[in-house]
């Protein structure tokens, strides 16, 4: 029988991935299911055998994109949310997002709060100092080995799990730039449209997306093609989805009732970025981007970019002549 929700994971090297499904399975309370894609490499350490997980081993790494829509394939549900492999959840997370779509409809792009997930800290297994989570140190940064004024020195470290999801600083709105580049949209918080929509339903639109996590209609993720791979590999995915979303006549929300908590990648060192990435190709997918919805080339647009922006207007790291050179680009208002 189809679940109601697949929660869908594409991963390749992701040291997280086991703690990520094993928090989702905590904390789920709805028919939800996990389809985790293993592109390239068996996960380590390994994914234990549960009846709501579906694990897919690819031998040959397709991508992230390509990873994504793979899992969703086999999903069968009415609704699928996209997360990456390094992620912490609320209690109840599936039911609350579940519980929102009926309030709003299905033609809606929605996420969760983002919190900072702080996933683990570093321990000195001599001296017993800890810090905070980054990469893998190469000696102790303790300078007063117990009292002697002298350092540690100790090349010897364990990471301590915390996975906690912290409550500050909360991310609920965001922005491109006209590069494009992803933008914190602070300032849109401040608004009196965006306070009473909080007040009255804790539902808030955003301009666009962070990108680790994001639930929709598995109809409508295959229909506006949120996941579509000739753009690359990687990239802007947070911009695909939420302008695919406004631009068709949809809505994009965050959940302000419930949150997930993601794992930066500016962490470095051994946790970068898993798939062959260089970066012409991530310049090629910020091209691509701006190429389709710049130009308004996207044939299931009913709107040109220069609606969305002006809806929120004015947008972080757009200036005036930068919307008025949008606006010359021709577009077909007679679009069904």
């Amino acid at each position: 029988m189809a679940k109601e929700l697949s929660i869908l994971i594409p991963s390749r090297s992701e040291m997280f991935l086991a703690r990520t499904i094993e928090d989702i399975l905590a904390n789920v309370e709805a028919d939800t299911e996990v389809i985790a894609v293993l592109d390239g490499q068996w996960a380590e350490p390994p994914i234990q055998h549960h009846e709501r997980v579906n694990l897919i081993y690819v031998p040959e790494a397709i991508g992230q994109r390509a990873g994504a829509n793979l899992a969703c394939r086999l999903s069968k549900a009415k609704y699928i949310m996209k997360v990456d492999a390094h992620c912490s959840f609320d209690k109840g997370f599936d039911r609350k997002m579940l519980e929102a779509f009926k309030e709003t409809g299905d033609n809606v792009t929605m996420a969760p709060t983002m919190r900072n997930l702080w996933a683990f800290d570093w321990k000195c297994m001599k001296c017993g100092k800890k810090w905070y989570q980054g990469p893998t140190p190469t000696k102790c940064a303790e300078n007063n080995f117990r009292g002697t004024g002298q350092p540690c020195d100790s090349n010897n470290f364990k990471r301590k799990m915390m996975w906690v999801g912290k409550s500050n600083p909360q991310s609920n709105s965001y922005c491109f730039d006209a590069t494009p580049h992803f933008q914190y949209f602070n300032e849109y918080t401040k608004r009196p449209e965006y306070k009473e929509a909080l007040e009255k339903t804790g539902l808030t639109e955003t301009a666009s997306l962070q990108g680790s996590c994001f639930m929709c209609t598995r109809d409508k993720y295959w229909e506006l093609e949120l996941c579509d791979e000739k753009l690359g590999n990687w990239g802007n995915q947070g911009i695909e989805v939420a302008v695919k979303t406004w631009l068709s006549g949809g809505r994009v929300l965050v959940n302000h009732k419930t949150w997930y908590a993601h794992m930066f990648r500016t962490q470095g060192g051994d946790f970068g970025f898993p798939w062959p990435n260089s970066g012409n190709e991530t310049q090629k997918t910020k091209e691509n981007v701006k190429n389709l919805f710049w130009n308004n080339k996207w044939p299931k647009q009913k709107y040109p970019l220069s609606w969305l922006l002006e809806k929120f207007w004015p947008v972080k790291g757009w200036t005036e002549e930068d919307l008025a050179n949008l606006k010359k680009i021709n577009f077909d208002w007679s679009k069904p």
